[in-house]
């Protein structure tokens, strides 16, 4: 993407350390860079999770050594709109979303960037680690640098039009360097720790926090042979694969490995446990997806190889798609995967190229 270096770059200031390197190197680099920090939060905006005060006090610490001018915007009805009431209804459906991935694609690269064309800017920035290249015409999402810290799979969301606009200073580097810098200039928050909660919302207790929103629904816990073996307080509150918080340790059964979630029963409300990370119901060798979104706007190959994540952080596994009908899809896996979970979503990659993905509708055998 060629940029003029007088062009506005708007870049979206969190508080954290990414962010600011962000528009430190955009500064260095002679853009007209100016912050814009998003608040997206309000519900209880006073309790001891919500960091909003403090992380506004850090971006404008930071946009003021870097000398720029920075913005704070209210986009919580956006956000409750468009992202927290897709999440509650997709766990009342007995799903597990991911709010990240939606969030970045109506908030931070729909609200964000809309308010930011207000405000003159060419283009924003944000402090995702992840690569925008442009290839014959059209624009490509790849995968950053640093392999542990790459974020394309929240990404993958974005379409031409977002990704053009779009940049992403911190793609070729490593966190260490991006905190290395930070401390080298002397930005406030060089070691401040990284967020690792839902998005906006903040780190908090999950079931805790759920439990304001949705009400419990008490089950029992069975096995898939059908014996009971605990009670659930509501299928919303559990995901596939989950092991802490089951409260079933030490119910009778034929080992004494742990439980894990293998599968919601909704019909029944029922929840199916099952004994052993790697028991036979915790694996599925195929998936179908639904919603389907492909960043060039063209869905890949039937049968060529791929490689796939059906959560982050883990590496891509080799995988084809047997089917691609619209919107729906199915992918085989050379190796079946573990605990493919309905509402998660797998992100498809060619290589470093992240082609796009979708909602997991479940794993097949």
């Amino acid at each position: 993407m060629k940029i003029n270096s007088k062009s506005r770059i708007v870049v979206g200031m969190s508080g954290g350390v990414d962010s600011s390197v962000t528009a430190l190197l955009l500064k260095q680099q002679g853009y007209d860079v100016v912050g814009l920090f998003m608040k997206n939060w309000e519900d209880d905006d006073n309790d001891e999770y919500c960091s909003s005060r403090q992380d506004l006090l850090d971006a404008v610490s930071v946009a003021d050594s870097i000398g720029i001018p920075i913005e704070a915007v209210n986009f919580s009805k956006e956000y409750k709109d468009r992202v927290f009431s897709y999440f509650l209804r997709e766990y009342q459906a007995g799903r597990t979303p991911n709010p990240d991935i939606l969030c970045n694609a109506e908030i931070k690269f729909k609200a964000f960037l809309d308010h930011a064309i207000a405000l003159g800017a060419d283009t924003i920035a944000t402090g995702h680690y992840a690569q925008v290249r442009e290839a014959d015409g059209l624009f490509q999402l790849l995968k950053a640098t640093d392999a542990s810290k790459d974020q394309s799979y929240f990404l993958h969301r974005l379409n031409q039009a977002q990704l053009s606009r779009a940049m992403f200073p911190l793609g070729n580097l490593l966190k260490s360097e991006v905190r290395r810098i930070a401390e080298q200039h002397g930005l406030s928050n060089h070691a401040k720790k990284d967020s690792t909660g839902i998005c906006f919302i903040g780190e908090r207790p999950f079931r805790e926090f759920l439990n304001r929103y949705l009400p419990t629904q008490p089950g029992e816990m069975r096995t898939p042979e059908g014996v009971v073996v605990g009670t659930h307080i509501g299928l919303s509150f559990y995901t596939l694969g989950q092991r802490q918080g089951l409260g079933i340790g030490g119910a009778k059964a034929s080992s004494g490995e742990p439980w894990f979630v293998a599968r919601k029963d909704m019909h029944h409300n029922r929840l199916i446990v099952v004994q052993g990370h790697d028991h036979p119901a915790l694996l599925s060798p195929r998936l179908s997806a639904l919603d389907s979104h492909w960043i060039s706007g063209t869905a890949p190959q039937l049968h060529h190889p791929y490689g796939a994540k059906t959560r982050y952080r883990q590496a891509d596994a080799a995988c084809h798609f047997t089917e691609l009908d619209g919107e729906k899809c199915t992918l085989a896996f050379t190796e079946a995967q573990w605990a493919v979970t309905p509402g998660q979503s797998v992100v498809v990659y060619d290589g470093e190229v992240c082609l796009g993905g979708a909602i997991i509708e479940g794993g097949l055998k």
